[in-house]
């Protein structure tokens, strides 16, 4: 999908962009090679094929920040799964529901190619120099709850140039509610050995490790390691189901490729 939008081009906004598409240019190559294009001056057509090029290199370089800063945030989905390779599937479990009543007990990352968990009072504070390496966020609700938690614990953290958020992203498609919903709606995910545990539970679990209860940890980190990891499946099928709205039907082994 990446190599087939124009949204981060000048000038080019969705309604232009839906016209390219219509009128068959439906890759960068496709719209620089046009000698002329309706609606497009020669100036700006130049432009484009300008940036077009910039847009090859910031790809051959897996530089993901070239992209946020030019695609809206709502539309950074269209970085996979070309950044799959730099994308970090992210997940926290906490005691409240706001940084001021609460603090972070496990993050989970997914990504290049392992998953990590970081504990409180463990290793929590090596979490943001962990997620460097990354270029692209993946969450759910992590806009309003992840990231918002992590800044307050972490005021020096910068958050990976782009995010992904699949709570917006998936009811973009008509599918609304928690994560487990949606993971029970479309058939994805594993929860083996964490059936039924949820939020408040989490916080329970913390607290019995708390009192001396080293199984109860064992159980929130695969509990975490669940919600983290599952996002992925979840990302591939909002892509290609908006990938396919916007274009048509996209090949399965688009979607495949070292996580």
């Amino acid at each position: 999908m990446l190599r087939s939008t124009f949204l981060h081009l000048p000038g080019v906004g969705a309604v232009t962009e839906v016209r390219l598409w219509r009128r068959g240019l439906v890759d960068w190559k496709l719209l620089a090679d046009e000698e002329a294009v309706a609606g497009l001056g020669p100036e700006h057509l130049e432009t484009l094929r300008r940036e077009i090029r910039l847009g090859e290199q910031a790809l051959r370089e897996l530089k993901a920040e070239w992209f946020a800063r030019r695609l809206p945030p709502s539309e950074h989905w269209r970085l996979h799964p070309e950044f799959r390779s730099r994308t970090a599937f992210l997940d926290i479990e906490t005691t409240g529901l706001s940084p001021y009543n609460g603090i972070v007990t496990v993050v989970g990352v997914h990504g290049g190619g392992g998953f990590r968990s970081f504990v409180a009072d463990e290793d929590l504070e090596e979490m943001p120099a962990y997620l460097r390496r990354f270029e692209v966020l993946v969450t759910f609700n992590g806009s309003l709850f992840d990231v918002p938690f992590l800044e307050a614990t972490f005021p020096s953290w910068v958050p990976p140039p782009a995010h992904i958020d699949l709570r917006f992203l998936l009811r973009r498609l008509g599918y609304s509610g928690g994560l487990k919903r949606i993971e029970q709606q479309l058939g994805l995910g594993d929860r083996t050995g964490v059936e039924g545990v949820h939020g408040l539970d989490a916080v329970r679990l913390w607290e019995e490790y708390r009192r001396g209860r080293r199984a109860s940890l064992d159980r929130l980190v695969k509990y975490n390691r669940a919600d983290t990891v599952n996002l992925e499946p979840l990302l591939d099928f909002a892509v290609r189901e908006m990938s396919h709205r916007l274009l048509g039907p996209m090949p399965l082994e688009l979607f495949a490729g070292p996580s």
